[in-house]
């Protein structure tokens, strides 16, 4: 192997040659200008049996391979002689590493979060209460469904947090997949909250109990208001994070059902049916489980390492076969750090190339700008020898 090149770290510009010497750090004997002369890949063996670390494995195993320092790191005169950990009988013209820098900004869902949870929070005691007051279940119904959406609110704001934590020498992803765990439970809450719903609106049907009407419109027209002005502050970041989305979706569908709830009070009063609170419990139900369906999906999918719905894998395979020189592409994986960062691998064949940082660092901003892929870690081989990856059954 020739050479390997981190690039494309958001940007960060390269330091001139007399800052980058002045602050140049010392070695430990036998480590001076090290250029990844002795890098050792943990649990990135290229040899004949080429052990690879499975996608979503991928940073935590590679502990000598901090991630956190790329900026400008430059891999010339990789020798690989041999020795343990290295890339024998693989011949490689680069290895790139685009777009990872750790720097988390602040989401402004953080804020969006803390208030939607805590408006929500006081809602949910003053519904159960005229609830109880009142007789409504569908009021009852709504309080427990808009208390899940609480604790789906707080297990995301925890996530959002944890994400921005910067990796660690075992963590060296983050947090961000927390993200991912956060939206699964949110979806979990949610269908658990459903079916108790569904059980005691059946329960109803034989025992209707009266409701004070005049109560449960106020409480319901006042949830309304509480939903819908919550979910305005999911609106800017609701196409970008699943966990954001899930929170937009799910007080808009509130909002919709304290709707129906008025509604049903309103016809309750006129005409007296008082087995129309059960049956607007049951919809309330209907409406929850279609709601979370895709949320449910979509998490599942991402703690899977599928690749994320908005990443189309034949258009990366074929964005990367068309760059210049490569003949071939295997072992592509793409998968999702957290609930809006996604990462690939891939290894590009390119015969007789010249090293080619350029070429490296062009790839890696073009996956990033138009498939929103920030993390790419890109190797280069020269084909002399065949890859042990190279068939597309091999993870």
């Amino acid at each position: 192997m020739a050479a390997q090149g981190h690039d494309q770290h958001d940007g960060k510009p390269a330091p001139d040659a007399a800052s980058e010497g002045a602050s140049q750090p010392s070695f430990p004997p036998g480590h001076e200008n090290h250029n990844h002369a002795s890098h050792n890949h943990a649990g990135h063996d290229h040899g004949t049996g080429h052990a690879h670390t499975p996608p979503a494995a991928k940073g935590a195993e590679n502990a000598a391979h901090d991630h956190a320092s790329h900026d400008d790191h430059g891999h010339d005169d990789h020798d690989h002689g041999g020795s343990a950990g290295s890339h024998s009988g693989h011949d490689h013209s680069g290895h790139g590493h685009g777009g990872h820098n750790h720097a988390h900004a602040v989401p402004s869902s953080l804020r969006a979060f803390a208030i939607g949870a805590s408006v929500n929070f006081g809602f949910v005691i003053i519904e159960a209460i005229f609830g109880l007051l009142s007789g409504s279940l569908a009021l009852l119904a709504d309080a427990g469904h808009n208390l899940s959406d609480v604790l789906g609110l707080l297990l995301a704001w925890g996530a959002a947090w944890l994400s921005r934590r910067a990796p660690s020498p075992r963590r060296t992803f983050g947090y961000g997949r927390s993200s991912i765990l956060a939206a699964l439970a949110n979806a979990m809450i949610l269908l658990l909250g459903t079916g108790g719903i569904i059980i005691e609106a059946l329960g109803r049907f034989g025992d209707p109990a009266p409701i004070q009407t005049g109560i449960v419109m106020i409480v319901a027209l006042v949830g309304i208001g509480v939903n819908f002005g919550t979910a305005l502050l999911f609106m800017a970041d609701r196409k970008s994070d699943l966990n954001v989305r899930g929170a937009f979706v799910h007080l808009i569908a509130d909002a919709a059902v304290s709707l129906g709830v008025v509604l049903a009070a309103a016809v309750i009063a006129v005409t007296g049916w008082l087995w129309l609170d059960p049956v607007v419990s049951l919809v309330i139900a209907v409406a929850i489980i279609a709601g979370t369906w895709a949320l449910l999906r979509d998490s599942v999918n991402l703690a899977m390492d599928v690749v994320p719905s908005g990443i189309d894998h034949d258009a990366v395979a074929a964005f990367l076969a068309a760059r210049p020189g490569v003949s071939e592409v295997h072992d592509l994986h793409i998968w999702a750090l957290s609930t809006t960062d996604s990462a690939l691998t891939v290894h590009l064949v390119r015969p007789g190339a010249p090293l080619d940082d350029v070429f490296l660092a062009e790839t890696c901003a073009a996956l990033k700008a138009r498939f929103k892929i920030g993390h790419a870690a890109i190797q280069v081989e020269n084909g002399t020898i065949p890859c042990a990856l190279a068939p597309a059954h091999v993870i």
